[in-house]
Parts: C-alpha cells; structure tokens; sequence
C-alpha cells in the first residue's frame, strides 16, 4: 500500500529546483531549507524511485538520462498544478520561463518580428530565445519549444507544421560575372556549391534529370558555414551558390540582388517548418500552448 505522507509535489519541486540552480546549497537558499535537507528529500525521493536521478562530485551536480526524463516530467506537472490554482482562481494569464530554439533565417525573418506583440499578450511570460542552426536535444538543453526544417527524427517529440516553402538554388549578379552560370546540373561541377558544415556529408541538392527523374548533386565547394544567414551573405558577397528556402531570399531576389538559376531543373521539393515539443499536447503548460498558437496565427511561408 502506498503511503500517504509522502509530498510528491514538494520533492518535485526541490528536485527541480536543485536542477535548475546547480547545487543542493542554492535549491535550500531558494526553498528556504537547509542544504542537508534538501539532499535527503533527493536521496529519499532516488530510494523510492529505484533510479539515480544526479550524478554528484565534490563541484558540481549532473543529471542523468532518467534524471533528465524526470526533471521534464516534474517541470510539466508543477506548471500544470500551477495552472490549475491560477485557473481555479480566475486565474492570471501563462507566466513563466519559455526557452525556444530556432534556426537563424527563420528566426530573424519570422521569430523575433513577432515576439514584442507576444510580449505585449503575456507579459508573465519570460522569453529565452537562441537562434542558431545547431540542432539542440530539447531535454538536455531544457528547450520547451525547437522550430525544425526537414524531416524530424526524434520519435519522442511533438510535431506542429507551421508551414512549407519551396527550395531555389540562386547566385549574385558578381559570381555570374566572374564565372559565368550553370546551364544544366552536370555543369555545377565546375562551380563553387556552398554547404553547412552540420549537416551530414551525403547531403545532395536534388534537380530533375530531363527524362523525368531526378537527379542528385553533392554540393563541392571552398567554404562551408553554420547556418543559413552566413551562406546567404557569402552568395551575396559572390562567393558561389547557395541552395536555400525561397522565403529566405525573397526580398534578395526581388531587389536583384540575387536570382535563381537551374529553374528548368528544379524539382519543385519543398522544405516543412515544424514546432516541435515534448508532449503529449494535451500536458504541455501553458506558456507553451499560448506560444504553439501565436506561431500557428502569425508566421506565414510561402
């Protein structure tokens, strides 16, 4: 029979908050305890689990993958407890921590347009935005919401589809001049494709072949940069080509500034733009959820 003095909510909270600040001294200066009490509700809260939730050393504190499991699970229902009471009260509107991850392009012409209106909406809500076109583990780098292109892998993760644009090979009107442009895929061997170094070396840009198929090109160049904003500069700069999200050079190309090339060839593919989180969407906070909708209602791609 299970016992019935046994605070799950409140070893919750300390085991969060010992996550959160990095040592059992600064979780008791937050919970107002002392650091030895705080490590023996963590050592008890391990006992009853049967799991090591932290790994300890004389200078710091780690958890471990079932810690990690447990710190999204505790997080979600500490916010969900608090939901309730503030609802149950006529409750205030979602506060808290939102960290959201996002790639560079999508970020500077979509994200942060947007975010001074999310902040008027909510002004509970902290934001805590990276941008960048590394691919982060949500759980190990307590993400609540990562925007994806491409095709997503992680089974565990929750997928909302904020939109899909097509894919266009463009160069500057400086690399035309220089060195002349591809008139079919077969001549792109003989110029300069820029690439991301974080993506994986087998990575090709497809075309059609002429006979109905398709074919693929490896991109081979000098240079290979981080995320997307880098490429486009260099493209602009003339430094090769760069295959990208129309989106992204719209307004480049609508300028003149860029133009695309291999049009004939291209094969119409189209790259999807996904929020995803750790679900399932029916626990998600609320912080969350205001933040999945407010994407769903403002950001337009082509």
């Amino acid at each position: 029979m299970a016992r019935q003095d046994i605070n799950r909510a409140f070893e919750m909270a300390v085991f969060v908050a010992v996550v959160e600040t990095g040592a059992f001294s600064a979780a008791a200066r937050r919970l107002a305890l002392t650091p030895s009490a705080v490590s023996k509700l963590v050592n008890r809260l391990e006992a009853r689990l049967g799991a090591r939730l932290l790994q300890r050393s004389t200078r710091q504190l780690h958890t471990t993958p079932e810690g990690d499991a447990f710190f999204v699970q505790c997080k979600r229902i500490l916010d969900d407890i608090d939901g309730a009471e503030r609802e149950a009260s006529q409750g205030a509107a979602p506060r808290g921590r939102l960290r959201i991850n996002c790639f560079v392009p999508f970020g500077v012409r979509h994200l942060l347009p947007i975010l001074p209106e999310f902040a008027r909406r909510y002004p509970d809500i902290v934001l805590d935005v990276v941008v960048s076109d590394a691919i982060v583990d949500l759980l190990e780098d307590r993400t609540d919401i990562a925007i994806r292109t491409g095709k997503l892998k992680e089974s565990n993760l929750v997928a909302r589809k904020l939109g899909e644009d097509a894919m266009v090979v463009v160069a500057s009107p400086a690399y035309a001049a220089r060195h002349g442009l591809p008139r079919t895929p077969q001549d792109l061997s003989s110029h300069n494709l820029l690439a991301f170094n974080f993506r994986c070396q087998n990575e090709t840009w497809p075309f059609l072949d002429g006979a109905g198929g398709t074919l693929q090109v490896a991109p081979q160049g000098n240079t290979c940069v981080s995320d997307g904003e880098s490429m486009r500069q260099l493209v602009l700069a003339g430094m090769g080509l760069g295959r990208f999200s129309r989106q992204h050079v719209l307004r480049d190309i609508e300028r003149g500034d860029l133009f695309p090339v291999l049009q004939d060839y291209n094969p119409g593919d189209r790259e999807l733009v996904h929020a995803v989180f750790v679900g399932p969407g029916l626990q998600v906070p609320a912080r969350v959820r205001v933040m999945l909708d407010y994407l769903l209602e403002k950001v337009r791609l082509g």
